[in-house]
């Protein structure tokens, strides 16, 4: 062997020497870090893990026996199809009127799907308006199979809130959480039962707090989660890690009609306190306080001469109102209610509405550079306020409809010389369906001007069954006619 050739070959044993080597002292390191040899993955790491799945499993088990299956039935009535061959003698002659069935009214049954939940051993059931309404049967079934009846007993469609009611013992009943103590990035889950699947858990976050015209409600105070909510989802629990009731799932923002990432839950508190109103009152009785409202940007701080942008500013006052009662102004900034501050005006009215009639409230407010304490006494919010619905007979039946308060005028940013009520629904079936829409601004009824909701229902009191209508509507800034036939 020559020199040269041994030399190569030492060079070589040296260079494998040198990979061993490091290679064991790479393993030996893994495992005095506690790695696993095979998977590099730090036993910490693993039990970490398994003991947030544990977790996490113990509080879906916990909590999917207290959220049920809803299923609704209602019955659809439409219009039957008229055709002018059936109005002609020739034809009538030969055919006769049997044919005219196509004309009459029909009426097809519309099934849906929803998820509750027991929120007491009584058998109550929180879920969503929107599941149950105008359903003539309702069926709940139980994670245990156990399948009941149920019951209507109030709704709220301002909160999109309802509460039904089974007849059964040894419910499992979910405990309540404070929605108010939620803070962004906190882990939840959401249960229910999207597409009809039953008992369904999905995972996330908090992503944000008080969410408000997003459009579905007219009082919003939203959570809003990446938790995956689907159809069927509405009226399902959202929980914390603790396995309480924060949220009541309730819609997502979606524009595939799927989910995206964004879902929306009414608050516990919230809908706590509307449930106690439906059950022992029937309906919800709102605090009012009798002022318009709306955010401090940096131009209205400016001119207010404000060091922040802290409360909500004060831009009208209800004369005879609990609020000129107490001494409010136009131009007031309302800083705190009861100790708590407020920056967003739907924060401030939620709290407001949530307050029974009669209770004594404290406000800090700061007027003209200086801080003032003022007490005020909510009323309950007065009746033309509240939405309305047309008669159940005529052209216009089945739209609700709304006073325009200062607050819708300021968001929908409508012209003075605009007057007349706000639609807020429209029943499926009524013959406006199609043509009016929500946030239609009806100004005149079949040339009557319409100032409010009292001249809308006298104007559609007077009006024969058979009458149609011709309305004056307020749409995407300009005004149009529509004739409405009663069909």
């Amino acid at each position: 062997m020559t020199l040269k050739k041994a030399a190569s070959i030492g060079l070589i044993f040296t260079i494998l020497g040198l990979v061993i080597g490091l290679t064991i002292s790479s393993q030996f390191n893994f495992q005095s870090k506690g790695y696993s040899q095979d998977t590099l993955i730090s036993k910490e790491s693993i039990d970490i893990l398994t003991k947030t799945n544990q977790a996490l499993s113990e509080v879906a088990m916990a909590v999917k026996p207290s959220v049920v299956n809803i299923s609704s039935v209602r019955t659809i009535k439409s219009q039957g199809t008229p055709n002018p061959f059936f109005n002609d003698p020739f034809f009538r002659r030969f055919f006769g009127d049997e044919f005219r069935f196509f004309e009459r009214p029909r009426e097809h049954r519309q099934s849906g799907l929803g998820s509750g939940v027991i929120v007491d051993k009584d058998g109550y059931i929180l879920t969503n308006y929107h599941v149950v309404k105008d359903a003539d049967e309702i069926k709940v079934k139980l994670s245990d199979k156990r399948e009941f009846t149920g019951k209507v007993i109030g709704s709220d469609s301002k909160t999109d809130i309802a509460v039904i009611k089974i007849q059964s013992d040894k419910l499992p009943v979910i405990k309540w959480g404070d929605s108010d103590r939620l803070k962004v990035g906190e882990m939840i889950l959401a249960i229910g039962n999207p597409f009809g699947l039953t008992q369904t858990v999905t995972s996330g976050i908090i992503s944000a707090t008080g969410r408000a015209n997003v459009g579905i409600a007219d009082y919003e105070d939203f959570i809003q989660t990446d938790a995956a909510i689907n159809p069927g989802n509405s009226g399902g629990a959202l929980v914390n890690v603790r396995g309480e009731l924060i949220g009541i799932n309730t819609a997502i923002f979606s524009t595939s009609g799927g989910y995206q990432g964004i879902g929306f839950a009414i608050p516990s508190n919230m809908a706590k306190v509307v449930m106690e109103n439906l059950i022992k009152k029937g309906k919800v009785v709102r605090g009012w306080l009798g002022v318009s409202i709306q955010p401090i940007t940096p131009d209205l701080a400016k001119q207010f001469s404000l060091t922040s942008e802290k409360g909500v500013l004060i831009g009208d006052v209800v004369e005879d109102s609990p609020a000129e009662k107490a001494g409010l102004k136009r131009g007031d900034v309302i800083l705190e209610l009861d100790g708590k501050e407020f920056s967003e005006p739907s924060a401030l009215r939620n709290a407001v509405a949530a307050i029974p009639p009669g209770k004594e409230i404290t406000l800090k407010i700061l007027r003209e550079g200086k801080q003032m304490t003022i007490k005020a006494v909510v009323n309950e919010l007065p009746a033309d306020m509240q939405k309305m619905s047309a008669p159940t007979e005529g052209a216009l039946r089945g739209i609700q409809i709304q006073d325009i308060t200062p607050e819708i005028r300021r968001t929908l940013q409508l012209p003075k010389r605009v007057t007349g009520v706000i639609v807020t629904d429209i029943a499926e079936g009524s013959p406006a369906e199609g043509s009016i829409a929500e946030n239609d601004i009806i100004m005149e009824i079949n040339r009557k001007k319409i100032a409010n909701t009292k001249d809308f229902n006298a104007v559609t009191a007077s009006m024969k069954k058979s009458q149609g209508a011709l309305v004056l509507v307020y749409r995407s800034g300009s005004t149009i006619y529509l004739t409405i036939p009663n069909r």
